[in-house]
């Protein structure tokens, strides 16, 4: 693998897992009401929290949770049951509830506002919804290959991490326009539905922690699913077209 491969690599696998697309609509649930440069700034805030969380791990490897003891099935697992809590305050409550700001926030300066959303919402969303275990892997996994290029490799990593970063800028950017097009009731509807699919997110991440802590107890195919569909149509050809 040269340089090239590896950074296409690790931006895909990133953009992949961080997902900054599929989360704008959630984005636009918790920004709902905000002035557009208050819901700028703090699409800022976030990503330079990732950016600084992924460069760390990057940099260091499993350090920090090393230091405190934790594993990364673990880390799956309580990260899970936060999704799991906010994903079923999201499918039974409503907008207000669970996102939207309280009166008092609207008349914040747009500093102040965004740090105060961004206070808010750091756990669950700017961790683990978008800094996950996952991210959390494959930039440690990633630093193993970088090593292989020497300080080159590592600003090569560093530069597709504030690319990945830059990708969740641009795309909340654009949480704005779908929360007025779509209004009050649509955005409701969209966070319940969304909240359905966190919650299953959720039991997805705890069921994938257990598998990996233990031996015997989540059937494989449940905690890693999917990854086998497209083997049994190559493995039902004759031996002759296989070339075998």
């Amino acid at each position: 693998m040269d340089a090239a491969t590896f950074a296409i690599n690790f931006f895909i696998a990133l953009f992949a897992l961080i997902d900054p697309v599929g989360n704008v609509p959630l984005y636009a649930a918790a920004t709902t009401g905000a002035t557009a440069a208050q819901s700028r700034l703090t699409a800022v805030y976030f990503a330079l929290f990732a950016f600084a969380f992924l460069v760390f791990f990057f940099l260091t490897g499993l350090a920090l949770l090393r230091f405190f003891g934790i594993s990364l099935p673990a880390f799956r697992i309580a990260g899970g049951i936060v999704l799991l809590l906010m994903g079923l305050e999201m499918a039974r409550g409503d907008i207000t509830k669970t996102f939207s700001e309280h009166d008092h926030e609207a008349a914040l300066s747009t500093r102040a506002y965004a740090a105060r959303r961004f206070e808010m919402l750091i756990v669950p969303f700017g961790m683990p919804l978008l800094i996950g275990p996952g991210a959390i892997s494959s930039a440690v996994i990633y630093a193993e290959e970088a090593h292989k290029f020497g300080v080159t490799g590592e600003g090569i990593g560093v530069g597709v991490i504030a690319l990945v970063c830059a990708s969740i800028i641009l795309a909340f950017w654009f949480a704005g326009l779908i929360s007025r097009v779509l209004g009050k009731v649509g955005m409701v509807i969209i966070v319940r539905v969304l909240g359905l699919i966190l919650c299953a997110m959720a039991v997805q991440f705890i069921l994938t922690g257990l598998g990996a802590s233990t031996v015997g107890v989540v059937r494989h195919d449940t905690a890693s699913p999917y990854q086998g569909m497209a083997r049994p149509l190559r493995l039902g050809l004759p031996q002759s077209a296989t070339g075998h």
